[in-house]
């Protein structure tokens, strides 16, 4: 972000946010609704005693199935100083994360720069993961290079006209697919260590990118084409993360196909199609995922 001018995301939007909010409803004062351990990201990000992860205010994208909608529009959520967020990477590496889990962080990155500095320099050791839609412009993901060691990207939408649809983003699949390339560029090479947690041994990823991919209802065909592109990239250089768990939201209304949930057929085809090109580095779903008690209670936990 300029001294004037935001444009850490492809909307470009331009705004002075230290008077004004961007397109994504965010100041330039660091806004989060939550931060806590979290058990039920990958397990590899997981593990058994949880991922430190910090859940930023405001979004950028404005899916309409948004599933954390109260604080992508910035109603949760408290504002906090560049010297607390470093303290909550402490307090969280302190109850014994795995990683500083920073969900969508893409509004905040100098922020959370001048964060993670102060936090090293106070003993800060635990690997950093970066959690986001993607919708991302490759500049801002360079000033992150050396301190963000785990990738954590969704790529949502292929087709222009599907991002037009569910994000007034028909750019998305361009954008966030150059942004995936500097996020590969940053992390080649996965990277995992053996930790001994509550007396048992697990192992946890310290460095890496594991691209997420939610099938929507009716979506096979933008979802097999993701694949494609993901598998002719990069092979099994990177993790898959196949989701099956969306859950209709309110105010749906003009999109009738997400008015359900995806079924165990559309969710096995994809699956069977990303063994088919022979993916090896995947996770994916079992059993009823899409469930809403899989949305943490945004109430400000761990922020003040």
């Amino acid at each position: 972000m300029g001294r004037h001018s935001c444009r850490l995301c492809p909307r470009n939007c331009g705004v002075d946010r230290r008077t004004a909010l961007g397109v994504c409803g965010q100041s330039d004062e660091i806004r989060a609704a939550r931060a806590a351990l979290h058990m039920w990201e990958e397990p590899c990000i997981s593990g058994t005693s949880g991922s430190g992860t910090v859940f930023f205010s405001g979004c950028q994208l404005h899916c309409v199935f948004c599933q954390n909608y109260n604080i992508a529009n910035g109603s949760a959520g408290k504002n906090i100083s560049v010297e607390r967020l470093g303290e909550i990477f402490l307090e969280l590496q302190q109850k014994n994360a795995n990683n500083i889990n920073l969900v969508t962080p893409d509004l905040f990155v100098p922020q959370i720069v001048d964060a993670l500095g102060l936090a090293k320099k106070r003993g800060l050791q635990i690997p950093v993961v970066y959690n986001t839609s993607a919708y991302v412009r490759v500049d801002t993901l360079r000033r992150l290079e050396g301190l963000v060691d785990i990738y954590l990207p969704d790529l949502k939408f292929y087709h222009p006209q599907v991002g037009r649809r569910y994000a007034n983003a028909p750019d998305y699949f361009q954008a966030a697919s150059e942004a995936i390339a500097e996020m590969y560029r940053q992390a080649p090479r996965a990277e995992f260590v053996v930790c001994r947690r509550n007396g048992k041994k697990e192992k946890v990823m310290s460095k890496g990118v594991i691209v997420r991919h939610l099938l929507l209802p009716d979506g096979l065909e933008d979802s097999k084409k993701i694949l494609d592109y993901l598998w002719n990239t990069y092979g099994n250089r990177i993790y898959y993360s196949l989701l099956s768990q969306y859950t209709p939201v309110g105010h749906l209304e003009l999109f009738p196909e997400l008015q359900r949930k995806v079924t165990s057929a559309e969710y096995e085809e994809l699956v069977d199609y990303a063994v088919s090109l022979g993916v090896e580095n995947g996770f994916i779903q079992q059993g009823e995922a899409a469930d809403e008690s899989f949305i943490p209670e945004f109430d400000g936990y761990g922020i003040s």
